[in-house]
């Protein structure tokens, strides 16, 4: 007799014993596969990415489309994203606490450095913008909030993976890392070694490795242990000085010290 045979009833909300329900990860599925897939895709493509059974994808669009979660085109042959899935979206910022208490410190980490900055969260081997603040000057990145990046080519990710044991950073990321520029870290022993700098320093650096001619720096916010979020300065390289990126990091503690109070109990 199996052990799932023998266990007793799972109880509501168990992650390990409750059984998952189909439809509901076959739904989950496809809305992340959406956001991934910016567009409309056909049936055929996505069956293709996510090998479910014909029948029941087409169910699942036609329901999804019923309900405003999917869209299609004019021929109702190709499909993508539907509005209502923005409202989950900024349901989760509006109602994040951590994203509320950063506001005001993310507007003065605006003002003190001119530059583009971002408030992101962990998520699995990404880091998920939850707050911008856009640069000052015409030549600046181009940001928005629910962005997705890499982990391992962000200072974002750096600083949030510094918080983690050597340990913990080897069973999440594979040895061989994606390169987003020609500058990105791919090997994983690498990146360890830097994330030792990072805890001896406090911050985190982006030598474009995640946008070419796009420098960033960035700070966890220790509120939790390990971090969960963290703040980042991007700036041109063709406009960081010396001068300006002692003022960066200056500013980027401060900021974190600031965080660091307003998010105490959270």
């Amino acid at each position: 007799m199996t052990t799932a045979e023998t266990a007793g009833p799972a109880e509501p909300g168990d992650p390990v014993t409750a059984p998952p329900v189909k439809s509901a990860v076959r739904t989950v599925l496809l809305l992340e596969h959406f956001a991934a897939r910016p567009g409309l895709h056909s049936l055929a493509d996505i069956q293709n990415d996510l090998s479910l059974p014909k029948s029941s994808l087409y169910m699942l669009l036609r329901t999804l489309v019923n309900l405003g979660w999917v869209e299609t085109d004019a021929t109702g042959t190709r499909y993508g994203i539907g509005v209502r899935a923005l409202l989950v979206g900024s349901s989760y910022i509006d109602g994040d606490e951590v994203v509320a208490a950063a506001r005001p410190t993310l507007d003065r980490l605006s003002d003190d450095t001119t530059e583009t900055i971002h408030l992101a969260r962990l998520d699995g081997t990404n880091v998920v913008y939850l707050a911008t603040r856009q640069s000052q000057h015409y030549l600046r990145p181009f940001t928005r909030v629910g962005r997705r990046l890499p982990v391992h080519s962000t200072a974002l990710g750096k600083a949030l993976l510094a918080s983690h044991t050597d340990e913990e950073v080897r069973a999440l990321l594979p040895k061989r890392l994606e390169a987003v520029t020609e500058h990105t870290i791919t090997d994983r022993e690498q990146l360890v070694e830097e994330l030792a700098l990072v805890r001896e320093q406090g911050y985190a650096v982006d030598r474009e490795e995640n946008t070419l001619g796009l420098r960033c720096f960035g700070v966890a916010i220790p509120y939790r242990t390990p971090a969960r979020d963290a703040v980042s300065c991007s700036v041109p390289v063709a406009r960081l000085t010396d001068e300006h990126e002692r003022a960066i990091k200056a500013a980027l503690f401060e900021a974190r010290d600031r965080l660091s109070v307003v998010t105490r109990r959270m």
